[in-house]
């Protein structure tokens, strides 16, 4: 069921993590032909790469220049930490005013992937064939990885937030920096998309990472602007990078 908004964000800017050593892992991993991604630390403390802090400051730039109404008024992060640094690098850039920090939300962390957490689809396949079966079974948006979350379970989440900011936010312009697959929970969500359309979305766009997503309050609904934006990226010669889709039933989806 679609949102309606009578009070909440005038405007809403969702904001992808710069690039993560956990996607450096994860492209070498699949690269590799290897069931597991050389990582020692667990995902909330994956940090971002040089990528990443270049990405994130070209964001920084980029907002500093912006006018009034492109800037945020309130700013709310995942507490992850490649999220938390996106969000600090690029907020620095700003003046001082009073009212604006940064706040963070655990509703807006990665989707947990339980036990399957750090393998790629071939260690998934390998290691879990069952889980691999039964995601088959379900389907990327139901299936529920043991200990971890589905699709559905971060929809939960995005709807509770959703509705704190309803209440506490109104006509303000509000910056989320979370992960791809909370990004699109949002769409599903704001957009009232079904399962199959949203998967559609999934299947044929990715989102770059630090790029923007942008709705407007018009009437009772928040529509979509823009969608995974990253001309700043661009304009400043940083490396603009995607994380391919998925293999198997899941890897760790640094997204």
């Amino acid at each position: 069921m679609r949102p309606r908004w009578s009070t909440g964000p005038a405007r809403l800017t969702l904001v992808r993590h710069g690039h993560s050593v956990g996607n450096h892992a994860d492209s070498q991993a699949r690269e590799a032909g290897a069931e597991q991604l050389d990582l020692d630390v667990r995902d909330a403390d994956v940090e971002l790469s040089d990528t990443g802090r270049e990405q994130a400051d070209a964001l920084a730039a980029w907002l500093a220049g912006c006018d009034d109404e492109t800037r945020p008024t309130a700013a709310i992060s995942s507490p992850y930490r490649r999220a938390a640094q996106t969000a600090e690098r690029t907020l620095s850039g700003l003046p001082s005013e009073p009212g604006l920090h940064l706040d963070f939300d655990e509703r807006l962390r990665e989707r947990d992937l339980g036990v399957l957490d750090g393998l790629t689809g071939t260690g998934i396949r390998a290691r879990h064939p069952e889980e691999a079966a039964r995601r088959g079974k379900l389907g990327k948006f139901y299936y529920q990885p043991p200990a971890g979350e589905s699709w559905a379970d971060v929809a939960l989440r995005v709807r509770g937030l959703l509705d704190d900011l309803r209440h506490g936010f109104d006509g303000e312009h509000v910056w989320l920096f979370t992960h791809q697959a909370v990004i699109m929970t949002f769409r599903y969500v704001l957009e009232g998309l079904s399962e199959e359309q949203i998967l559609d979305v999934d299947r044929r766009l990715q989102i770059p990472n630090a790029s923007l997503t942008t709705y407007r309050r018009d009437g009772a609904f928040l529509e979509l602007e823009q969608f995974a934006r990253t001309d700043h990226v661009d304009q400043a010669d940083a490396d603009v990078t995607r994380e391919a889709d998925q293999a198997g039933a899941g890897s760790r989806e640094h997204d």
